[in-house]
């Protein structure tokens, strides 16, 4: 039920193709999908015409970026060592770890 290769290797500048998963509760009958976007290239136009420019609300220099970075990488490794220890700490969940030799 695959998307066929000579169908990828024949797409256009906006098709796209692709397969929709479904369950057993919800049957999709048709999954494969091969579709084109198409572009009012003169409503497009008039539309960006009326686009407004976004505020600055706060100027952001590359250190607040970096900061931020950082505590959400710290935070992120925080849940990783509560969950890790969560699941050593319980036996029955003992399974779940892979040990290297």
């Amino acid at each position: 039920m695959a998307v066929p290769v000579s169908t990828i290797s024949n797409l256009s500048a906006g098709e796209f193709v692709g397969i929709c998963a479904d369950t057993p509760q919800q049957p999709i009958e048709l999954k494969r999908f091969h579709a084109r976007v198409l572009v009012h290239d003169l409503a497009l136009k008039v539309e960006k015409e009326s686009y407004l420019p976004i505020p600055v609300v706060k100027a952001v220099t590359r250190e607040d970026i970096m900061d931020n970075y950082e505590i959400i990488k710290q935070d992120v490794q925080d849940i990783v060592d509560a969950v890790l220890q969560s699941v050593l700490n319980n036996p029955s969940k003992e399974g779940l770890i892979v040990k290297k030799n």
